[in-house]
């Protein structure tokens, strides 16, 4: 899965778990730029990505992740 197929991905995963119409999110995109971003939506969005992905991210990769970009990489790392 390449990086735009999972951008797109994302950009729904984000409107959904953070009821947001059609936000378009960046690899720069953090938290601080997302209204509602709090520990349960985080909690929320992992859970969204891994089924969706089909993957499971363990605790520490989720600590490190920073950005969306961040996200969006370890994703691609994880279909490939």
């Amino acid at each position: 899965m390449n990086q735009a197929q999972i951008y797109a991905h994302l950009n729904a995963i984000f409107d959904d778990v953070f009821d947001l119409d059609s936000t378009e999110i960046t690899p720069e995109t953090t938290a601080k730029d997302i209204e509602g971003w709090d520990s349960i939506s985080h909690i929320r969005l992992i859970i969204t990505v891994e089924k969706k992905f089909n993957i499971k991210l363990s605790a520490s990769d989720v600590g490190r992740l920073e950005t969306v970009g961040d996200l969006a990489t370890l994703i691609q790392s994880r279909t490939e």
